[in-house]
């Protein structure tokens, strides 16, 4: 091999690194903000017409369920590979796309952030008020969760969904930069 199909060799699979790490980045970020966006508009919306038993006792289940390898996988690989994305995009030849991964990744640290200041303590809460049958105030329990959790998640699912947004048009660039798209 010559030292010009060597570089050549190394720059198409840097390049080949460089996409596919944005389409594993836009993948995670799809399914968070698709996770989000059913937790809004079908989970919740449908426990908020069930009793307080019910309520509380399928959140507390699915709170259980949800931390599994799966959904670490989605949660965790939204922000470790939209980082590792924008590091790959930092060469000159592909600045163009960096400014959508940046947001992507600012707008899902914001969700990170919401998780960990507001759903994740009130999940906490809830699991803390112990199983449903030793609970004697079930509609305060709901209550003092409910309102707060719906609002915020909601927020989370409008922030993901922006962030997927912005990795999907920085894939539309990135095809076009490497004559792709």
């Amino acid at each position: 091999m010559t030292e010009t199909s060597t570089g050549a060799a190394e720059a198409g699979i840097y390049e080949l690194t460089r996409g596919a790490s944005l389409v594993a980045a836009t993948i995670t970020m799809g399914l968070m903000a698709g996770l989000f966006f059913a937790w809004a508009q079908g989970v919740m919306t449908g426990l908020h017409r069930s009793s307080d038993r019910t309520f509380v006792e399928a959140l507390q289940q699915m709170n259980v369920a949800i931390l599994n390898g799966w959904f670490a996988l989605a949660f965790g690989g939204a922000v470790v590979l939209t980082a590792v994305t924008g590091v790959l995009h930092l060469r000159s030849d592909a600045r163009s796309v960096l400014p959508w991964i940046v947001a992507a990744f600012v707008l899902y640290l914001l969700v990170l952030i919401v998780t960990a200041a507001v759903n994740v303590p009130l999940n906490n809460e809830l699991m803390a008020a112990g199983p449903v049958d030793r609970i004697t105030d079930l509609a305060g329990v709901r209550a003092h969760f409910e309102t707060t959790w719906v609002r915020w998640n909601i927020l989370r699912a409008v922030l993901n969904a922006a962030a997927f947004g912005c990795l999907t048009w920085a894939l539309v660039l990135h095809g076009r930069l490497t004559g792709r798209g």
